[in-house]
């Protein structure tokens, strides 16, 4: 659900283990308007004077608090401010060093070691150990309102400790394939330690934050900007920009206004630009439009029945979504093709599997025999079959009588779901099915209280589909009902668990691929989650303010979202090279021409802890 942000993490990556059989000690790897109480930056610079670099994004912040957040935009600002153990090369995601130099494990792959680095400093100058890495992962496993974030890391682990301060020990319960892809933002245990209650602590009231990323967060104003500064010690070297800020802006075509302007140095979309956006871009003087292959999906999640992790059921979800057999028949009555010809206008491809076409060792097709394409005939089929049949004015009826209509959540800022919502009332009310399509700034009160029955999603899928299978397991349902969970739309059984547990497991890469795509099938025949489509990342940036800024992948991806801070951290100021010295990859200069572009998602802000939704999980 973002992305959802998810479903808002952000968002964060993923490594695919270069691991294999014996081989795994090879791991080792060495917005509004300013006031003088209340300013915000309005105008992007890049000539003279501070170097600042302004990204127009659509989404709001969830939290900034790394135990909590799960949008996307949240999730990239907490990559770009601390470290995590490991990193992810810009050029084809393989792991490299972060906050650990090395890691390997232990002959029984039960107990894994890291080596800390000794040149990274916390922004307020003490030096940052590996003590800040096991409390900040003994926190998560205390469950003390940290594990809204990132729980499933941690899950396996049975005991955490730092015998010095350049070693970082793991000890797990079973064999866990993700050790170099622990995507969990390592904070300052000086700092958190003296937080009363993490649950409720926003980390948004003192600035600057103290961190030991590339950038340090040094202020910030709700829907309005997030500022970073760059972190002159930061241990790979200075950002080229001094300045970093994610402004605001509710309404995309203001952000393309900005962009033309040359009041924002880039512009990320919701979080692609639409078709007529980047088209009119196209001829503007000193801006390159990106387009790459995306790492998102457009999906439909059905509600299943809302239920807490002890099985007590909560929400109003229809029950006729409690029948494979209809869940299928919704899907066998969306046609992708023109989701993909007339909403995105050919800027995405046609969905199947839970993964993204370009993580193509994890990607999934369905069979010819298992495909559910467009068949509107076999929907009503089953539908017949499932006790649902047309009465005299042509609607769906069930035994008791009562219609067959359903409610969809849609993302009032999204027009990529209203115009898929309007092909769907078409579709499934030439089945005899009616469809609200209910449009609100913030799904995420329905969505977490289970009062909906289909709802549009998404998430920003990482190299490791470790996550984003994670959240389809019982582990992931709330506790308490209406509370906030890691669990995308309820879904828990027993043989996913049981998929999800084997692939945890595995250490050979081959192997562990193969039991993600059956993870995939199941998904798929299920129900439960119809991928419509892959969307582009379409986005665009300013020539004259940004010389050069590196895509991930470098060949042709995504700018904004990256899993890694490779963009923001690489990027040159087109005044020629950056006042800050040291650090800095030759950044790739990245534009490729586009006749139309990407459909939009949107985000509105949400409370602390609420649903992350359809473009605004990492």
């Amino acid at each position: 659900m973002d992305t959802r942000d998810q479903h808002g993490r952000t968002s964060t990556s993923r490594s695919r283990l270069l691991v294999a059989g014996g081989a795994l000690a090879a791991l080792g790897l060495t917005a509004g308007l300013a006031t003088p109480l209340n300013p915000a930056p309005q105008q992007a610079h890049a000539k003279g004077g501070k170097k600042t670099l302004t990204v127009a994004v659509a989404q709001s912040v969830d939290s900034l608090s790394p135990f909590l957040a799960q949008r996307l935009l949240s999730t990239s600002i907490h990559r770009l401010t601390y470290e995590y153990l490991t990193n992810y090369d810009p050029k084809d995601n393989h792991t490299v060093p972060g906050f650990a130099t090395e890691w390997k494990p232990s002959a029984d792959k039960l107990t894994w070691t890291y080596t800390i680095r000794s040149d990274s400093k916390w922004s307020d100058g003490k030096k940052a150990t590996a003590e800040d890495a096991a409390w900040t992962f003994n926190k998560i496993m205390s469950k003390e309102g940290t594990a809204t974030a990132n729980s499933n890391f941690v899950t396996n682990f049975k005991k955490v400790t730092a015998p010095s301060p350049t070693r970082l020990v793991i000890e797990l319960k079973k064999p866990q394939s993700t050790m170099a892809a622990l995507d969990v933002p390592i904070v300052p245990k000086h700092v958190w330690e003296k937080v009363d209650d993490l649950s409720k602590f926003n980390n948004d009231k003192d600035f600057p934050v103290v961190g030991n990323g590339p950038f340090v967060l040094s202020d910030f104003k709700v829907d309005r900007y997030v500022r970073l500064k760059a972190n002159k010690d930061f241990w790979r070297g200075a950002p080229k920009f001094d300045e970093l800020v994610f402004k605001t802006y509710k309404d995309q075509d203001a952000a393309v206004a900005a962009l033309k302007k040359g009041e924002v140095s880039f512009v990320a979309g919701q979080p692609a630009l639409t078709p007529a956006q980047a088209n009119g871009l196209k001829g503007e003087a000193d801006i390159k439009v990106n387009n790459g292959p995306g790492r998102r999906f457009f999906a439909i999640a059905t509600n299943p029945g809302a239920r807490t992790r002890d099985g007590k059921k909560f929400g109003d979800g229809h029950p006729a979504l409690l029948d494979k057999r209809v869940r299928q028949a919704l899907f066998l009555s969306v046609d992708r093709k023109t989701i993909v010809d007339k909403v995105f206008q050919g800027n995405a491809v046609e969905g199947a599997g839970y993964i993204p076409p370009r993580f193509s060792e994890y990607a999934w097709q369905p069979s010819a025999d298992q495909k559910l394409a467009y068949d509107p005939k076999r929907a009503a089929s089953l539908l017949d079959k499932a006790g649902y049949k047309k009465n005299g004015d042509g609607k769906r009826v069930g035994k008791d009588g009562k219609p067959l209509d359903f409610r969809i959540l849609c993302h009032a800022t999204d027009p990529n779901d209203k115009a898929v919502g309007k092909y769907l009332k078409e579709w499934w009310g030439d089945l005899g099915i009616g469809l609200k399509v209910n449009c609100l700034d913030d799904v995420s009160v329905p969505w977490y209280a289970g009062e909906y029955d289909l709802a549009f999603d998404g998430w920003s899928v990482n190299p490791d589909p470790d996550f984003v299978l994670g959240i389809h397991t019982c582990a992931a349902l709330p506790e308490k009902a209406k509370e906030s969970a890691a669990t995308d739309n309820f879904i828990c059984d027993k043989k996913f668990d049981a998929l999800y547990e084997k692939q945890l497991a595995e250490y050979d890469p081959a192997k562990r691929a193969a039991i993600v795509r059956q993870m995939q099938s199941w998904l798929y025949d299920s129900g439960y989650m119809n991928v419509m489509a892959y969307p582009n990342a379409v986005e665009a940036y300013r020539t004259d303010q940004i010389k050069s800024v590196t895509t991930m992948p470098e060949a042709a991806g995504n700018i904004y979202g990256q899993d890694g801070y490779w963009s923001w951290w690489s990027a040159t100021p087109a005044s020629g090279d950056g006042n800050s010295d040291g650090g800095g990859s030759t950044g790739v200069i990245i534009g490729i021409a586009v006749a139309a572009a990407v459909v939009v998602g949107g985000g509105a802000l949400i409370a602390l802890r609420r649903r992350s939704t359809a473009e605004d999980r990492e």
